[in-house]
């Protein structure tokens, strides 16, 4: 009668024999396979979008134009999130005055950022109405916050007015303000008007 029960018990098991046996396939396979490891993923450098003709311009509160920014061309890298420009100009407006222009051959805006970054052959042409002209200046890098009616540049500088021009290294520009602070190196030329 053990024997009889023995048998009963195991043809109830028998079912279950080809799961345990796949069970224990799994858990040998399992200790034999060796964990890859996780190889991190580079982003690479490509360009997620270009766009020709580019032309934006941003309103103040009174819904009149507050500056303009115009390119040949813009495109993006996804992986540090920067926008380059070919031949920016910017033009600030303002409700008192001529507008200003700012134009180079590269531009750069950094990830999320308003800040313009304009490198070769940068010059800025600013009306002063009436008879006293315009001024010009020259250089090869300009840091712009067009917010702020700002320019900034550590590098050497040129200001030209009339006949009369001005050499420095570093340039503080204040739109607002109206003011021009050079830095470093100033070295003037004067040339008298002649009646």
């Amino acid at each position: 009668m053990d024997n009889r029960h023995f048998s009963a018990k195991l043809r109830g098991w028998l079912p279950l024999l080809p799961v345990l046996l796949l069970l224990l396939a799994s858990y040998w396979l399992s200790l034999q396979v060796v964990p890859v490891e996780s190889v991190e993923r580079v982003q690479r450098h490509d360009v997620d979008f270009v766009v020709e003709n580019l032309s934006s311009t941003t309103l103040s509160e009174q819904g009149l134009p507050r500056f303009k920014l115009s390119a040949e061309k813009m495109w993006h890298y996804p992986d540090d999130e920067t926008t380059h420009l070919q031949m920016p100009i910017l033009t600030s407006y303002f409700s008192d005055r001529p507008p200003s222009h700012t134009s180079a051959k590269s531009g750069l805006i950094q990830s999320h950022n308003t800040d313009l970054q304009l490198y070769d052959e940068v010059q800025v042409v600013r009306q002063r109405g009436g008879l006293s002209g315009e001024q010009r200046f020259q250089t090869d890098y300009l840091h712009v916050i067009p917010e702020n009616d700002y320019a900034e540049t550590d590098h050497p500088v040129m200001m030209l007015s009339g006949k009369n021009s001005i050499s420095a290294v570093g340039m503080e520009l204040d739109n607002q303000a109206r003011t021009v602070k050079l830095l470093s190196q100033v070295k003037a030329i004067h040339e008298p008007t002649r009646h």
